[in-house]
């Protein structure tokens, strides 16, 4: 029996009328409503036609998560009075609760995503709604992307709603061709912030680590809510690791700890959302908590501040979730949960000032995750760049290059991007592509069960109490008997009978097992031993174990599992297995190079005839016959490592590149450029030919810079004749001496005695540029510094005179200097002469 009174009070109904009329006019619309409004729940119901006399419509909910998944459909089915699998389903992977009568299924968007790939028409299906769109999850981006080109080509009839729990919907909007926007006003309470960062500054987080001490305010926070205000308290966390530590904190709490996350077993989750039996509840959840779930009875929020998004270091193959501070947009939705049926309070662990410089949406998952998925899943729908999908934000150029080359590794695509027969098997499965092709190849090596069990380990990395040994981790799941355990059995049966048949594999212990099948699936992270628990990828990062680790023996590693902590110049290593070298090979091989290597190493050419596999060295031998022109290549790479210094710069040639440099940038062409980067761009212009004679470090230290740079002078044009009169070596003065200028600065410098100059009334020039002129005192120090001789004898002078004509009673101190005699000698030599 219909709940009506139930579907009356969900505040979205009162823009039910506006979002038909849209879809009925334009097919498409974007949906606007607060969390709690009923978007989720009584929009899909209406456009099934299932709340009223209107014709029955089959319709699709997509869910970024699993547990909101399940939970709208039951949520659905109870509106209805049934349970789910009859008019309401849920198909999420490896559990399908629906029937041939089911006409709303929600499903996850992955799904979705292979649903498309196998019936682009979805035939049978009138209107698709994209849930929690705002969050911008790459499966849902993807999803829409498909859509949209399903509507444009082959399905015009099918309807279309993005669903959002914020008001940022113009993006969509556009997206979706100008389609209209459907606001519902929601029913929140007034929410109380109250300010609460901890008494002494942390840490801030970094990798996966987040400070104890953040951890131990937010357990304290939790406990002051308690004491403070009424209602249940929902605190958000970044992850599971942190929940359980705050659980742990929170023992002996006069109130019920509940723990949800996406691994939590799903009889916790139908707790915390049936909501409370009287006892007061602290539920702890990472962000599904947001704004993909209802959480009765909460009337207090707890707010970390954290959450977790994916990272991607393209560069050392290594891919992992990352705590960031949560976003202004998450702070709303997460205050909001706290004023869905009464006045409420948010607890926020950080301060004010703090709040503004937030990010105000989380980073589009497009833009910081690993691509190969997407590159695969686009491939497959023949458009491998991606370049004709209608994405809000277009995949970064990097990331994308880096998913064609795993793909074209593991042979889900050919060389010019276009998906393989494997590759279409492979995004089938229903997992990242590396892990499709440790399942297909593990699967032939050592039988599917096996491989499916490894595989399944590696999609849903085990709770940290399985330890970093993934055979370890594997025994200790087969007879687990914890959430996690039965979550991975089940996931075991679905591979299992995707790969059935493939081959039965010859006897392999479980270590050989999980070390194969994670070197399939990681061939770069395949590391040798070099001491101490310490490792070198063939990725070329170095990576270590933990102390005590049972592996830190092993000779080779398959690494499943690691990341990179900030500012650290090695991984960590979180889950691995032992191989053998001949595994490693097996894995790695289209990484392995044999031949000669003449490189720049450790300040000198290093010639060796190598063979490796990525940056792991298996054999090495000294090369005694170089070819030249390889040698010739790593001198000029050692130029530009360790600089032009490697030649020998005699005073002269440092001078001449000076005056070159000058002439350089005040006249320009023809006169060359000599700054490091020019010189090391063509070596062949100037260095040549001792260059190529030469075959080691010492070698360029015989080369005379100063000589090989005249071969840069514009000999051809005949301005080379012209050096000394646009940038002389040395400057005559009236005394008679022939002064050096430095060209080495902005401006030229002459540095000559005040008394050499008297009588000059014009500051020389070289190339038109006034010298800087530094005027000395007869001892030789600086005196003064002027690029206007004239003005200089009219006003300066009489200081300097006055300062130092007691210091210096010998030399001429002329009132007049503009016409007296210039001079190198003191006033008795004058006399005498």
């Amino acid at each position: 029996m219909i709940r009506t009174d139930a579907l009356e009070r969900l505040p979205v109904r009162t823009a039910v009328p506006a979002l038909e009329r849209a879809l009925d006019d334009r097919g498409v619309a974007v949906l606007c409503a607060p969390p709690g409004t009923g978007k989720t729940t009584l929009v899909p119901l209406v456009l099934a036609g299932l709340t009223g006399n209107g014709p029955v419509r089959r319709v699709v909910v997509a869910e970024p998560r699993r547990i909101a998944a399940r939970a709208a459909a039951r949520r659905m089915a109870w509106l209805l009075g049934e349970r789910p699998g009859g008019r309401v389903g849920f198909t999420v992977r490896g559990e399908r609760v629906a029937g041939p009568g089911t006409v709303v299924e929600v499903v996850t968007t992955g799904v979705l995503l292979q649903r498309l790939q196998r019936d682009q028409e979805l035939a049978g299906v009138d209107a698709v709604i994209i849930d929690e769109c705002h969050e911008r999850h790459l499966d849902a981006d993807t999803v829409a992307a498909f859509l949209l080109d399903v509507r444009g080509t082959i399905r015009p009839d099918l309807r279309l709603v993005a669903a959002s729990a914020t008001t940022d919907a113009e993006g969509w909007a556009r997206l979706l061709g100008g389609a209209p926007v459907v606001e519902a006003q929601g029913v929140a309470h007034p929410v109380e912030v109250v300010w609460a960062p901890p008494a002494r500054p942390v840490r801030p987080p970094h990798g996966m680590r987040v400070d104890p001490a953040l951890l131990a305010h937010v357990a304290a926070t939790v406990r002051r809510a308690l004491g403070e205000r009424e209602g249940d308290v929902l605190c958000f966390l970044p992850g599971v690791g942190e929940i359980a530590r705050v659980a742990g904190q929170l023992a002996g709490v006069d109130a019920e700890v509940l723990q949800v996350h996406g691994r939590a077993p799903a009889a916790v989750q139908d707790a915390v959302l049936a909501g409370s039996t009287g006892t007061r509840r602290v539920v702890l959840a990472t962000s599904v908590a947001e704004s993909s779930l209802t959480v009765p009875g909460v009337r207090v929020v707890v707010d970390s501040g954290l959450a977790r998004e994916p990272r991607t270091d393209h560069a050392r193959g290594l891919s992992a979730l990352a705590t960031v501070r949560a976003s202004r947009a998450a702070g709303r939705q997460r205050a909001g949960r706290a004023g869905r049926e009464a006045p409420g309070w948010v607890y926020r662990c950080w301060e004010e000032a703090e709040d503004g410089r937030l990010a105000r949406f989380p980073a589009p998952e497009i833009m910081v995750a690993d691509l190969a998925a997407f590159a695969l899943q686009a491939a497959c729908w023949g458009d491998p760049d991606a370049s004709s999908l209608a994405l809000l934000d277009a995949p970064p150029a990097g990331a994308m290059g880096a998913a064609r080359e795993v793909l074209a590794a593991v042979g889900a695509v050919d060389g010019g991007g276009r998906v393989t027969g494997r590759g279409v098997r492979m995004s089938r499965l229903g997992l990242h592509p590396r892990l499709a092709r440790a399942l297909l190849d593990g699967a032939a090596e050592a039988g599917a069960r096996r491989a499916a069990e490894v595989v399944a380990l590696l999609s849903e990395e085990p709770p940290r109490e399985y330890g970093d040994d993934l055979a370890a981790a594997l025994r200790t799941a087969r007879r687990g008997q914890d959430a996690y355990a039965a979550r991975w059995k089940q996931e075991v049966r679905r591979l299992s009978a995707q790969v059935e048949g493939v081959g039965t594999g010859a006897a392999r212990s479980d270590d050989a097992v999980a070390g194969l099948v994670a070197a399939l699936a990681f061939p770069e992270r395949v590391a040798r031993a070099r001491g101490e628990g310490a490792f070198l990828m063939v990725s070329g990062t170095g990576a270590e174990l933990r102390e005590g680790s049972g592996l830190r023996a092993a000779p080779w590693l398959a690494v499943a599992v690691a990341d990179r902590p900030a500012h650290a110049a090695s991984a960590r290593v979180r889950l691995a297995a032992v191989v053998d070298e001949g595994t490693a090979l097996l894995a790695a091989g289209h990484l392995r190079v044999r031949g000669e290597e003449v490189r720049w190493s450790d300040g000198d050419v290093v010639a060796r005839s190598v063979d490796r596999v990525g940056a792991v060295e298996l054999a090495v031998r000294p090369l005694r016959e170089p070819g030249r022109e390889l040698v010739r290549d790593a001198l000029v790479d050692g130029l530009g490592r360790d600089g032009l210094g490697l030649l020998r710069w005699t005073g002269d040639g440092e001078r001449l590149r000076s005056r070159l440099a000058f002439l350089h940038r005040v006249l320009g062409a023809p006169w060359p450029d000599v700054s490091d980067g020019a010189l090391l761009a063509a070596p062949e212009d100037w260095l040549e030919p001792e260059l190529s004679r030469a075959r080691r470090r010492a070698d360029l230290g015989r080369i005379d810079a100063g000589q090989a740079l005249r071969r840069l002078l514009p000999w051809a044009t005949g301005e080379a004749a012209r050096l000394e009169e646009l940038a002389p070596e040395r400057i005559e003065v009236p005394s008679g001496s022939r002064v050096r200028v430095e060209y080495g600065g902005e401006q030229p410098v002459l540095a000559v005695k005040l008394q050499e100059l008297f009588g000059l009334a014009e500051t020389p020039r070289v190339a038109g540029v006034p010298v800087l002129v530094h005027l000395l005192s007869p001892a030789g120090r600086p005196a003064a510094v002027t690029a206007d001789l004239a003005s200089f004898w009219r006003g300066g002078y009489q200081a300097v005179r006055a300062e130092l004509r007691g210091r210096y009673p010998k030399h001429p101190w002329p009132q007049d200097p503009a016409t007296a005699a210039a001079t190198r000698y003191t006033s008795a030599r004058l006399r005498r002469s």
